[in-house]
Parts: structure tokens; sequence; C-alpha cells
């Protein structure tokens, strides 16, 4: 069984300021993880795909998924699908299975009535500038309430995630001396350039 607990200070060090939704993320995949029965990522045998969209509260959310479940951008393992909405589905590759969780709307709300949010957040006020007091009793809310009570989980089902292989092929940008990897190359009169200077 995961434990959100024993990744809340290492989420804090990849986020970098203290708010309740990157703990919601720790919890939200903790749930999935625990629901599909598999442990945090090492390679690309999971996938993270966030409803998240852009420019909207609570994208903090994605730290804690990405913090929990081992799944980065850096392995290209974890996707937002932009429909503004804080769901996670938690692909299992090699099962074939995945699971849906969604913070409960009621929990949500909490913090978005909160002081954190109203008096601060809302007003262009850094998560980071927040007094402690404010943030730590949602943060202490998030960790400690009863899964139940904060999460929705979803049946787990199968999926097919249909994914391209990786490329290990490159070639040298003959104009600006970059290396590119070779599907993103172009042709510009008899050299081959990235898509920078293609565009030039």
């Amino acid at each position: 069984m995961i434990n959100s607990k024993d990744y809340y200070e290492a989420g804090l060090v990849l986020h970098g300021h203290k708010c309740p939704a990157m703990p919601l993320g720790l919890r939200t995949g903790e749930a999935a993880m625990n629901a599909l029965g598999v442990s945090r990522a090492k390679d690309g045998e999971l996938v993270a795909i966030l409803e998240l969209g852009e420019n909207h509260c609570a994208t903090c959310f994605a730290d804690g998924v990405q913090m929990i479940t081992g799944c980065t951008f850096g392995k290209g393992n974890i996707k937002k699908t932009g429909k503004g909405k804080w769901g996670l589905t938690l692909v299992d590759k090699k099962a074939g299975q995945a699971v849906r969780v969604v913070p409960k709307a009621e929990a949500m709300m909490v913090s978005k009535q909160s002081d954190f949010m109203q008096k601060y957040r809302s007003k262009g006020i850094p998560a980071s500038e927040v007094p402690e007091e404010v943030s730590a009793p949602l943060i202490k809310n998030v960790m400690e309430a009863p899964e139940d009570a904060l999460i929705k989980i979803g049946s787990v089902a199968p999926y097919k995630l249909e994914e391209a292989a990786h490329s290990f092929s490159g070639f040298v940008c003959e104009e600006c001396g970059e290396m590119t990897v070779m599907e993103y190359g172009r042709i510009k009169g008899e050299k081959k350039v990235c898509m920078d200077c293609a565009s030039k």
C-alpha cells in the first residue's frame, strides 16, 4: 500500500510552497495506485492522465500526482487533457487497466471558500507568501481526512493506451548546431535543420 504521508516532504521540495492542492494530488495519486495495486513508476509502466487545463487555481495538484506516482514530464508518462477539472486517470500499462480518481467537489469547496483562497490567492498573492497559519489547517485537513470524505474512486477497468515508440535517432541541425530528434527535423534547401531554423 502506498501512503501519501511518505511523499509529503519530498512533494514540498519539488513544489516549492505550501498549499492544499499539492497534497490533494498526493492523496488522489495514492488512491489510484492502491486501487490498481501498483508501486511508484520507475520507468514508464504507469501513465497519469490529468484533466487539468491552464491558468486556473489548484494546478499545483499535478505536482502531488507526479511525486507519488512517479509519472513525470521527463519520462513522458504524464499528460494533460485541458478540461479544467481535477480528475486523474492512472493507467497500468502492463495489466492493461486504469482507474479514474477525482477529489470530491465538497472537499475542494472547503479550500475555495477559505481565507487561503479568498483573502490571498484570488487577490494575486503568491502561495509562498500566504501565512503558514492560514495554509496549515487546509493542508492538515487534506492529509488527514478519511479517503471517502476526500476522494471518489472509480472502478478499475480495462484500458488500452495507444503510444508511439520512443525515438532514439537524432541529428545536429546544420544551421544552429543543436541536437534535434530525427522525427522533428526539416529540410531547408539542401540542409537538414530543426523546426526553429526551418521557420526562419
